[in-house]
């Protein structure tokens, strides 16, 4: 049996000063010059040692809510067109932007199975997020050519794990393993993944089995959910988990979506 290793924390005691932020701070609309229809930008916190540029905002989060982008054309004619995203924390400040690079055949021959790369941008525009999804044949069945996976790079070029689901023929499971390998985490979802009037939770394990965090496929209403595959969902993790490991959570998200809410 494969032996998890323990997730790593950030040290309570790191020294803080006035260039850290801790956690997000709610923003006055009026101090807005743009008015209230401009975008809201999470600021990027800054004197964090040893973190991929582009994951500071991470390391000031313990949640983030994740929005698909309902796509016109999709919705008119079913052609499935590329998935993108907004990533807000819990004042509803932006965060990141994820899109997906896909190409029009496999999309809408492959569906969900499709090989894709998902880009996530800063405010800034600047790539600090890969993820690559390998194509995967849509059948149930544990032969590993059917697992999902994704591999996930910050920044682009530079892996720092994978998301990888485990054969199981009751829940739904998947290992989050480090650069090395190791199984760090586990995602652990309910016995029916798709429910209807309610949110569906997939549990985040720590090595110890113990619930550290969720990723939730939250209920949107009853017309998003039957006209289109344009999803809410949320995650969560410990305020002081390793940056790395919360992007590697981040990164489930997508995975999740795919194999179980791309119809």
């Amino acid at each position: 049996m494969m032996q998890m290793s323990e997730y790593k924390v950030v040290p309570q005691n790191a020294p803080q000063d006035d260039t850290v932020v801790r956690q997000p701070q709610a923003v006055n609309p009026g101090n807005n010059a743009n008015g209230g229809g401009a975008e809201n930008w999470m600021s990027i916190p800054v004197g964090m040692p040893n973190c991929p540029q582009g994951l500071e905002y991470l390391t000031a989060l313990d949640q983030l809510l994740v929005s698909q982008k309902i796509e016109k054309l999709e919705l008119i004619t079913g052609f499935e067109t590329k998935n993108r995203f907004k990533v807000k924390n819990s004042l509803g400040q932006n965060v990141y932007f994820a899109y997906e690079e896909s190409d029009c055949c496999t999309r809408n021959m492959l569906g969900r199975s499709r090989p894709f790369e998902m880009k996530i941008l800063d405010n800034f525009q600047n790539e600090v997020l890969h993820l690559y999804r390998p194509f995967k044949c849509d059948i149930l069945c544990c032969f590993p050519s059917c697992m999902n996976a994704v591999e996930v790079s910050a920044p682009p070029g530079q892996v720092i794990g994978s998301v990888e689901q485990v054969c199981t023929f009751l829940r739904p499971k998947f290992n989050i393993k480090n650069t090395f390998g190791d199984v760090v985490l586990q995602i652990e979802g309910p016995l029916c993944p798709c429910k209807c009037f309610s949110d569906t939770n997939f549990k985040v394990l720590s090595a110890n089995n113990e619930e550290i965090g969720k990723i939730s496929k939250q209920w949107s209403g009853l017309g998003r959910e039957l006209f289109t595959d344009a999803d809410y969902f949320s995650v969560t993790f410990p305020l002081n988990l390793d940056v790395r490991m919360k992007a590697l959570v981040f990164a489930a998200l997508f995975l999740i979506d795919a194999v179980y809410y791309e119809q």
